[in-house]
């Protein structure tokens, strides 16, 4: 019997999702996860000499926590936006509107199912770099950690929706993974403080949610970021971030209950 809420169906979709990504976990965790070591590789080698520091860590250690927050949001991105689009061009899209899920259930699974491939790179990204000489990666506050990576990847997740629903062919989410994503990710201050910045740009810094996921999630390691030294200062991030985050799932839910681009 079906209740208020589909629990069955929304496990079901869930797990499909998974298992679909982990089918290819090759290249949907381990590739991805490599490619972003290798950042961390090259910046450091490049960056890194001399025993520079940023923050009072050394530059390694100072910029892989965002490294795999940035590598967990772009995947969280990737997993969402292929699995509803692919569904759409191969007109396979019937076997996610049929089924007695409601357009939160649906939301919710695939969503989910996001966050889960983040979090697998995230902690494959967490284990390689453990193994680069010269980084520390102890929490200072778990909570920012947990919190951040949570949040990153979810706001990545329903964007990635959002935009597979509106995209009607692989061409325009992949104009919007280059032209909007990457540069986002690259220029949220993950390889840099944005103290070092010209006053203009450190406003539009400011401007870029990513900047908050990754100076909140490196926060949650180094106890130092961007956005302040102190849980209160991090704390008015987070929150913004989850306010961010509610209002995105509104516009998603109700562009999903309306049917645009998805029925005729």
């Amino acid at each position: 019997m079906i209740h208020r809420i589909n629990w069955e169906g929304l496990k079901t979709l869930y797990m499909k999702e998974v298992k679909r990504f982990f089918k290819v976990q090759t290249q949907t965790i381990w590739a991805p996860a490599m490619t972003t070591l290798l950042f961390l590789v090259i910046f450091t080698i490049a960056m890194g000499r001399g025993g520079r520091e940023v923050l009072g860590v050394n530059f390694a250690t100072f910029v892989a926590p965002g490294l795999i927050v940035m590598g967990m949001m772009q995947n969280a991105f990737a997993n969402a936006s292929f699995s509803f689009l692919s569904g759409k061009m191969q007109g396979t899209i019937i076997d996610l509107l049929m089924p007695p899920l409601s357009e939160g259930e649906l939301m919710l699974a695939i969503t989910a199912a996001s966050v889960t491939r983040a979090l697998l790179v995230g902690l494959a990204l967490y284990a390689a770099m453990m193994l680069w000489p010269g980084v520390d990666l102890a929490m200072a506050h778990p909570w920012a950690v947990v919190w951040f990576g949570m949040m990153g990847s979810l706001f990545l997740a329903v964007l990635g929706l959002l935009s597979s629903i509106w995209a009607d062919k692989f061409d325009h989410n992949a104009a919007i993974t280059n032209f909007i994503i990457a540069p986002l990710s690259l220029l949220s201050g993950t390889f840099y403080v944005i103290d070092n910045l010209a006053p203009a740009f450190q406003m539009v810094s400011r401007a870029n949610p990513f900047f908050y996921v990754i100076s909140g999630f490196r926060f949650g390691f180094l106890g130092e970021s961007d956005i302040g030294s102190t849980n209160a200062a991090v704390m008015q991030g987070a929150v913004a971030l989850g306010v961010l985050n509610a209002a995105l799932m509104l516009v998603t839910y109700l562009v999903l209950r309306s049917g645009w681009k998805l029925k005729s």
